[in-house]
């Protein structure tokens, strides 16, 4: 017999019943019925029932045994009595009467408890992790986590893309966020930097001549960390591409994601046939780049029928050209009490409110004749037939205005409208938050669906605010829409990019473009963002060496693997699906790191340490 298994703990059928075993595992919970021990003993497999009687000579070793105890258990395996099986254990029908146990490794009191799905503070679960990674709910998502790689790599290959490994020491390269950076040794005052991600190299990839190339990628940058990005280090399906057009690449990944999701979904819907959207388009519809499908709200442009009202407060920021008031509408949210918790939440946020309209059935006994008598072709007792636009807001702009609104929102009674107003440019976040409040405080979100798109048409360029400058707004080495000529003869914040993200139910899950392989078009691109042609030559020496020597046109992307287990495991953050997450204060909290180290290591280094004054 083996030394410690015969079988694992998800292995005992009705088949093995009258079998002597072995099992290894770890005293998952322990149970005294009247003087009978049921001990369910658990591995990575499963759980099997284990019970060790007064007549069991194992019995007074089953007595000592505590949770999370390591132990060899030998026994007789036999069907549980009637009436006692578990349904919902593929061993539930069978238990072992236990004729012997040894203890492999006894354990302490327990942090927090591996039996149950408490909610423990964060804190306890990354400094004992190792127990935290025991329970079963975050268990099996790791282990989905492997499975759902396992499938990008088989769907990848079988697109006919070669996976490769790209290096792990870099230089440093401005991708939109800190490098870490790495001291050498041997090079006095220099740095390696940890890559954002393999762009270059693949990139150079394509330069070499190999067409279709693919990694799960570790990925590092030195930023803020929040609930849908860890601090540190993240992985993504990273892609590239020869030879091919937008449209190429949307036709040999959509079916890699799609197929993913669909394996893992769970019974939801997936998008097929994704839908393309337009950056400005989705940002005037959906207050954001990365739009949650499943809500079936759509904001509107309601400007003209605010122009020149009687709501003063309206009207007048409309004399300004940039200004507009944008609707979102609120289908089943037409009660006071609703309308009010809105206003109060987006006092909350920090706006002075938000103006809304309710729409109710109307009521000819109660309607001013004079509002009536105001409507086109109205005579003086016509019927409202239409529903009744209620609430400071419609009193103000009146009845002909409000009931152009609702015709436009193609709202009913019932139903409500909320407005805001301003710069979209400063008001589109808020917008885009209030839209997500409406579909979930209405219960319009389709939570049984991935909602998968393609976002499309990126701005080029941005404007820093803070830096008063011309800056990249996505990836700098994508292809301008238009080449050479929009980069030399238009204005840089009208420039579009081949640029585009997969999002999928409110994340931006991939990110991507057709490059600029044009040396002349790269140094402009750069040029413009305030990048001179020598510090392009500097910090981009391989690449832009690479493009004078024939430069296929290429593109690819990255798709997050983090987010997209993330959605397929139906949490909402990161680190239910990491092995080894840091907190919030980016600490690794188990192994203790960041830590100082030794004058003699940063002597090696060349390092000699600027600490700020202690607070």
């Amino acid at each position: 017999m083996h030394r410690y298994r015969t079988h694992t703990c998800g292995a005992l059928r009705d088949s093995d019943i009258d079998q002597t075993v072995r099992l290894s595992g770890w005293c998952h919970r322990i149970r005294d019925h009247g003087g009978v021990l049921f001990i369910d003993l658990r591995d990575h497999y499963g759980i099997t029932q284990c019970v060790a009687d007064p007549d069991s000579p194992a019995f007074k070793d089953a007595e000592k045994l505590r949770a999370e105890w390591v132990v060899r258990m030998d026994g007789r395996v036999r069907r549980r009595p009637e009436g006692t099986d578990n349904p919902d254990l593929p061993t539930g029908a069978v238990e072992v009467f236990v004729t012997e146990i040894e203890v492999l490794g006894p354990a302490g009191e327990l942090p927090l408890p591996v039996f149950g799905e408490q909610e423990y503070p964060e804190d306890v679960r990354l400094r004992y992790r190792f127990l935290d990674l025991r329970r079963d709910k975050l268990h099996q998502n790791i282990m989905t986590r492997g499975a759902i790689v396992d499938s990008m790599r088989r769907r990848m290959k079988e697109q006919g893309f070669f996976e490769f490994q790209t290096p792990i020491l870099t230089a440093s390269s401005p991708e939109g966020a800190r490098d870490f950076l790495v001291p050498s040794r041997i090079h006095p005052g220099k740095f390696y930097a940890l890559p954002q991600a393999p762009q270059q190299y693949k990139q150079l990839l394509m330069m070499s001549g190999f067409d279709r190339y693919f990694q799960i990628a570790p990925c590092f940058r030195d930023e803020d960390p929040r609930a849908d990005r860890l601090p540190g280090e993240f992985y993504q399906l990273d892609v590239e591409m020869s030879f091919v057009t937008q449209d190429d690449i949307f036709a040999a990944m959509e079916p890699v994601i799609t197929g993913v999701f669909e394996e893992f979904a769970k019974g939801k819907r997936v998008t097929k046939g994704w839908p393309r959207i337009a950056f400005a388009d989705s940002m005037r519809k959906y207050g954001t780049d990365k739009p949650d499908l499943r809500n079936p709200i759509e904001m509107q442009d309601v400007s003209e029928h605010f122009r020149g009202s009687g709501f003063k407060v309206f009207a007048r920021m409309l004399e300004e050209e940039r200004n507009q008031v944008w609707a979102i509408p609120g289908p089943g949210g037409g009660s006071r009490a609703f309308c009010d918790r809105m206003n109060s939440w987006a006092q909350g946020e920090g706006q002075p409110g938000l103006g809304y309209i309710m729409w109710r059935e109307p009521d000819t006994l109660n309607i001013v004749q004079s509002e009536v008598d105001k409507r086109p072709g109205a005579t003086p007792h016509d019927p409202v037939t239409h529903p009744v636009g209620a609430g400071p807001l419609a009193n103000n702009i009146g009845p002909e205005r409000t009931e152009a609104i609702r015709a436009a929102l193609g709202l009913k009674a019932g139903d409500a409208a909320f407005f805001v107003a301003g710069d979209p440019s400063k008001f589109v976040k808020f917008a885009g938050l209030a839209r997500t409040r409406v579909g979930e405080e209405l219960n319009l979100i389709d939570k049984d669906q991935f909602a998968l798109a393609w976002v499309v048409d990126f701005p080029m360029y941005e404007y820093n605010e803070d830096d008063k400058k011309v800056d990249f707004s996505h990836n700098p080495f994508s292809m301008p829409q238009g080449g050479m000529e929009a980069l030399t003869s238009q204005d840089p914040l009208t420039i579009k990019a081949f640029q585009y993200d997969i999002t999928c139910n409110g994340y931006e899950i991939a990110s991507g473009g057709i490059r600029n392989h044009r040396p002349e078009a790269m140094v402009k691109a750069f040029e413009i963002a305030g990048y001179g042609e020598q510090e392009v030559v500097d910090r981009f020496g391989g690449m832009y060496r690479a493009f004078q020597y024939g430069a296929p046109p290429h593109g690819g992307m990255a798709a997050g693997v983090d987010r997209i287990v993330m959605l397929l495991c139906g949490t909402t953050n990161l680190r239910e699906i990491s092995l080894f997450p840091m907190n919030q204060r980016a600490e690794d909290l188990l192994m203790g790191a960041p830590s100082e180290v030794s004058p003699k290591q940063l002597r090696e280094l060349h390092i000699r340490l600027n600490l700020p004054d202690a607070k």
